[in-house]
């Protein structure tokens, strides 16, 4: 059994996680959510509040909640799997030094297909980078705070790091009259409606595309992801984990069973 303080506990995400612990051994001990909500554990207003000892603190906040959530681990010593995106260069480095004392997971998604995506990207990337123009359109709900997507600059971020040449992510074109150059990775945000989330890659050739695309149906996937996320960090003291870590103990304990 894992146990787990659920710092987001009455947002979407947070009653999706309540509803999947039981079906991964894990107990939502406490809950902090600065709103009131229906809750079958006790709930908090703010994080100070929490005495529960716990395995894990799972956070589907806001990303300006980073320093909250430091001063949390530092105190107690809790791992955390930071589920929510949008942090800035400041807050992500924070999270890195942090994991030095207390282990910490973070993930800009935490979609196992998602992963399994960037990987193929990352693939595509290597053989024909160079010979696309590489455009990537994310898609969410209409209450949505950042954009990109934190899942769009992952994908991003590891098409970068496999392309054959130096690139430049690009956001914004309405001030610029050019052609487009190979060394563009642009990204596109749509935010409406209830869209769950939406993620297309398209590697755009003279003659051919290649499109690789996750659709989530619900939210479902990410609440199991973070409930995976935190089993696997239950025990851990210290470093900075991802999903990509994750994954790779998976493989390695099904080839161990084999």
């Amino acid at each position: 059994m894992t146990n787990i303080i659920l710092n987001g506990a009455c947002g979407r995400m947070g009653r999706a996680i309540g509803e999947a612990s039981a079906s991964f051994e894990a107990c939502i001990v406490a809950g902090v959510d600065k709103f009131a909500g229906a809750c079958s554990f006790p709930l908090y207003d703010d994080l100070e509040k929490v005495y529960e000892s716990a395995d894990v603190l799972v956070d589907f906040t806001v990303h300006t909640a980073t320093d909250d959530l430091i001063a949390f681990a530092r105190r107690t010593g809790i791992p955390m799997v930071v589920a929510t995106t949008g942090h800035t260069e400041e807050e992500m480095a924070a999270l890195k030094r942090l994991s030095e004392e207390v282990a910490v997971f973070h993930s800009g998604n935490m979609s196992v297909g998602i992963n399994l995506m960037i990987s193929l990207c990352k693939t595509v990337s290597a053989s024909m980078g160079d010979k696309a123009d590489i455009e990537i359109i994310e898609k969410h709900h209409n209450q949505k705070l950042d954009a990109p997507s934190g899942t769009a600059l992952m994908i991003a971020n590891a098409i970068r790091e496999a392309h054959p040449c130096e690139t430049e992510i690009v956001y914004d074109r309405t001030a610029r009259r050019s052609t487009r150059p190979k060394t563009e990775i642009g990204i596109s945000a749509i935010r409406g409606g209830n869209i769950v989330g939406e993620h297309e890659v398209m590697f755009c050739m003279g003659n051919e595309i290649v499109t690789i695309k996750h659709s989530a149906i619900g939210r479902a996937l990410f609440a199991e992801g973070a409930l995976r996320a935190a089993e696997f960090m239950k025990g851990k003291t210290s470093g900075f984990y991802s999903m990509e870590d994750l994954l790779k103990e998976a493989v390695s304990k099904s080839a161990v069973e084999v």
